[in-house]
Formats: C-alpha cells, structure tokens, sequence
C-alpha cells in the first residue's frame, strides 16, 4: 500500500512539474509529456522486480562520477574562446551522457576492485573466499549431501535454484512409483538441510523465468546460474559434470568424492573381510567393505560366510567403483578353518577305516 501511494505522488509530482514549466501554448504538451515519463517509469519499476543492490550502486556512483567530471569539464568549455557560444550548451549534456555512461559501465565491470578502494562500500554480497554451491537435482535426491553437511564440510552458502524445486515436486508427482518415490525422497532430503543448523540454504527466484524463456533444460540453467553467482555446481550427474567444465564452472561430485575419501589399500597389507559368497574362478570367494568395495580373495571360497584376514595383492578402479584383489592368509578369530562338509552315508571321514 505504501508503495502505491508513493507511485501515486510520483506521477502527480512529475505532472505539477511539467504544469510549473509550461506556457499556455504549451501547457498541453508538457502535461503529456510529464504523466506519459511517469507512466513508462514506474511501468519499467514494475516490470523489473528483481532489483539488484549491487547495480543500483554501481548506477548511483557512476552516475555520481560522470556528473563531477562533466561539470569540471563543462566548466572549461564555457572558458574557451574558440568554441560557439551556440555550442557550449549542446557539448556539456554530450560530455555528461558519455562520461555518465563511462563510469556505470567501468564501476559495474570493476566492483569487485572499487570495494577495496571505498572499502565502507559493497556492492555485492559474494567475496573473494567460499563461493555458494548450487546444488543439482540428482544430488538432492542422492541424499549424501545432507550427511556431508551434518560434518560441517561446508562453510559456503547453498543454492536450490527455484527450478530445481519445481522438478522435484514434478517427480514426487510422478505416476510412476518409483519416480515418486525418489522425488519425495528429494523434497525430505530438503527439508532436513533446512532444519540444519550447519549449513546455510536457500531458495534462490532470480533470473529463472529468463533463462528458462530462452528454451534452455535444467542441466543448461544450473550452468547458467552458476556462471552468474560465481559459484560450484554439486551434482553426482555425470553429464553435467562434463558440461560444467567444459563452460568453465567449477564442480563437486559427490561420486568422485566418495572415491577419494576411501581407504587407500597396498599390496602386501592384512585386510580382514567377511566372504559373503564364492568367485567366479574356482577356489575364489567375494567380500565387500562398509563403503561397497568388492573384495576377491584367492583360496577364499571354503571360507564364505566367515571373516577372514587376506593379504592384498592389487587393487583396480573401474567405472563401475574400486575392487580389491589378495589372497588367504588365515581366518580371523575361531572361525579360522573352514567348516566341515557332512559325510555322506557311503563316505567315511578321512584317516578312518570301517569297524
């Protein structure tokens, strides 16, 4: 309502004022002259609804510069005998439109830099250390990250794009179950990092409905974005991941970081691991470790169901994770021999003979 009444005595301002400038030849022309500026003012005040501090600031100092230099040199062409008196007038607004025009451009280019030199002045609220991250769909769904965040990993601010939001309801919405059920997972997964108090998130509106006008999806606007706000993308998509870099972007992936945060293992070194089931090649038997590492263990196939110890002899990355290869060394605790195949009614133990 305030709002509204300021826009109000806007326009009778602005027409009192072109009234206070007429003549009676020319009331009628400064009068639509005055409430036509009024209008197209306020119309483009209410077509831009996201206002940016940082370009107001840079438009206000800019300006601010580009009218003292204009008036310092209006006053030297005033002085000068060689130019027209005719002329003075017209070279003065020339030099203050482009000089106005000169310092927004280099203020709004270099305001990162002109912080330091006003340092009581920021023009935005990004600085020279943690930049926000935004984060993708497919990570949100992932879930990882809200455990990541418990452990205080991230100190930067985190970024849900407004679409992203949307394409989470659309897929919690989903007829497929599946679907469904991944989307709601999301939208928990959401709600938890808000209810966090070790991290920062928010939902960010600005410049959605512009790049989504241009037909771009949702992998092409998180890049977008990203590029706007200086900021990491955090995904586990592996196309994006791609696309990202290839623009410029930095990128997190929570994949790739799982991987490096697994326990690196060389050859020669004891490892105990539970055998849950036999190899593929005779006398192998499979394992895996808590973070879904499979573990191959030569001899190892008398031994499934039991926790062994082996001795590491490779290990091998591949697209589908990390396995581990060794060999027996012995069995952990008492269960360290295999477990006994029953005899058959027409087979006697070894070593035995018939009574």
């Amino acid at each position: 309502m305030a709002l509204l009444v300021m826009r109000l005595l806007f326009i009778l301002t602005l027409v009192g004022v072109g009234q206070a400038l007429s003549t009676d030849a020319t009331k009628l022309p400064y009068f639509i002259g005055a409430f036509g500026l009024s209008i197209v003012i306020i119309g483009v005040d209410v077509l831009v609804r996201r206002k940016s501090v940082a370009v107001l600031s840079a438009i206000f100092f800019g300006l601010l510069a580009g009218l003292v230099m204009a008036l310092l040199f209006g006053a030297v062409i005033r002085i000068t005998t060689w130019i027209p008196q005719d002329l003075v007038v017209p070279l003065t607004i020339f030099l203050t439109v482009i000089l106005s025009y000169a310092a927004i451009s280099l203020i709004m280019q270099t305001k990162d830099d002109f912080r330091f030199i006003i340092p009581y002045i920021e023009f935005a609220r990004e600085s020279k250390g943690s930049r926000p991250v935004v984060l993708d769909t497919s990570v949100i769904i992932d879930g990882r990250i809200a455990d990541l965040c418990e452990t205080g990993l991230f100190d930067a601010e985190l970024v849900v794009p407004r679409f992203v939001l949307q394409e989470l309801q659309t897929i919690a919405d989903s007829g497929d179950k599946l679907k469904r059920n991944r989307g709601r997972r999301g939208l928990d997964m959401l709600n938890r990092l808000q209810s966090s108090e070790k991290v920062e998130i928010r939902i960010h509106d600005r410049g959605a409905g512009a790049v989504a006008a241009q037909g771009q999806d949702v992998d092409a606007q998180l890049v977008t974005l990203a590029q706007e706000l200086n900021g990491r993308i955090i995904t586990t998509d592996y196309n994006l991941n791609k696309v990202s870099q290839f623009r410029g972007v930095a990128v997190i992936n929570i994949n790739d970081l799982g991987n490096a945060l697994k326990p690196v293992v060389l050859p020669g070194e004891p490892m105990k691991v539970t055998l849950v089931k036999a190899g593929e090649e005779p006398g192998q038997g499979v394992g895996y470790l808590e973070d879904g590492t499979m573990v191959v263990v030569e001899g190892g196939r008398d031994f499934v169901g039991q926790e062994v110890t082996m001795t590491v002899t490779s290990a091998l990355q591949t697209s589908a994770g990390r396995m581990i290869f060794g060999k027996m060394e012995g069995a952990g605790g008492s269960r360290g021999k295999p477990r006994a195949r029953p005899s058959g009614p027409d087979e006697s133990p070894k070593g035995g003979g018939e009574k």
